[in-house]
């Protein structure tokens, strides 16, 4: 299984592919989409400022590339920023145009709330089963950083949520082959780990479908 990570200059991207690589996925790590077009599965991390991110990922022709992946059938998943970058918009320095793939805004967490930025672990409550997750084991909190959030989300594409401050924050969305995780899942110790083994599984039966299909024409 081949994963591409988007190497676009925001974020450390040891863990993650140190994670992807325990579960046996072959890494590409690249800002070029030519080379990531060789994956079976695109991983977008982050970690900084939206508007620095976006304009990184339009300078380098990466942002159409992304947008490009549903109409391709490739699996793409957001993590942290990288989940941020998947909605429509984000009012963090200036109002910046997002990637769009997702219905919502990102905004920061208002006046009053405690400390800001959500910073540790926090539980993940499931009001929708994302459908590649098998089960939910009894321990189910992963490691948040981040100020701002995602608002006025399309229900059905709310799939888990962590409660901060009075305030229910997305932590995974997703719908058809998109995913995003608010939080960090390479650091969130072996529930982390399982919602990652359990993404990848799915890529994973999602291109043998693609090859029993393509056997059958």
């Amino acid at each position: 299984m081949i994963i591409g990570i988007i190497d676009y200059g925001m974020g450390n991207l040891f863990s993650v592919e140190q994670a992807l690589k325990k579960l046996e996925c072959t890494v590409i790590m690249s800002d070029d989409p030519e080379i990531l077009e060789e994956a079976e599965a695109i991983l977008l991390p982050g970690v900084g400022a939206f508007p620095d991110a976006m304009g990184l990922l339009d300078q380098k022709g990466l942002s159409a590339f992304i947008q490009s992946l549903p109409q391709k059938n490739i699996p793409l998943l957001g993590i942290c920023l990288g989940m941020q970058l998947l909605y429509e918009d984000s009012t963090e320095g200036k109002l910046t145009q997002g990637l769009g793939l997702l219905k919502g805004h990102i905004r920061r967490f208002e006046k009053g709330t405690d400390r800001i930025p959500h910073m540790g672990w926090n539980r993940l409550h499931f009001p929708r089963m994302p459908y590649w997750l098998k089960d939910i084991q009894s321990d189910t909190h992963v490691y948040f950083v981040h100020s701002f959030l995602a608002t006025d989300t399309v229900p059905e594409q709310v799939w888990a949520t962590a409660e901060y401050s009075g305030v229910e924050v997305p932590g995974v969305v997703g719908t058809g082959l998109i995913t995003g995780m608010q939080f960090h899942p390479e650091k969130s110790g072996d529930f982390g780990h399982y919602l990652l083994e359990q993404w990848i599984a799915n890529v994973r039966r999602n291109q043998d479908e693609q090859v029993s299909n393509l056997s059958r024409d």
